[in-house]
């Protein structure tokens, strides 16, 4: 019992990967980001509904919710409010639990 709550309340850090965008278009309002320790679509899965901060070089704070599972290999989807500008991707982010 203990294990699960030291892992429902454990801390990730990940890295943004870009937009998510199709051939002609790109969601700005979607983010890709990869999660460090998190290898598979299971894995990712689990992290649904999680909340995401991404703290600028200014101290700006944009807050975010991860939507869904991008693939298989754990990329997953985060929507920030507000959205993300485009300096932010290949930074780093916090993945937390409320």
């Amino acid at each position: 019992m203990a294990e699960k709550e030291q892992e429902a309340t454990r801390e990730y850090t990940g890295l943004i990967i870009g937009y998510r965008r199709g051939t002609n278009t790109q969601y700005t309002n979607q983010v890709l980001a990869r999660i460090h320790g998190v290898e598979s679509y299971k894995q990712a899965a689990q992290l649904i509904g999680w909340k995401a901060l991404y703290v600028d070089k200014y101290g700006n704070k944009y807050y975010g919710k991860i939507i869904g599972v991008h693939g298989r290999k754990g990329v997953v989807k985060i929507v920030f409010k507000p959205n993300l500008p485009g300096q932010a991707i290949g930074e780093e982010f916090r993945v937390f639990r409320e």
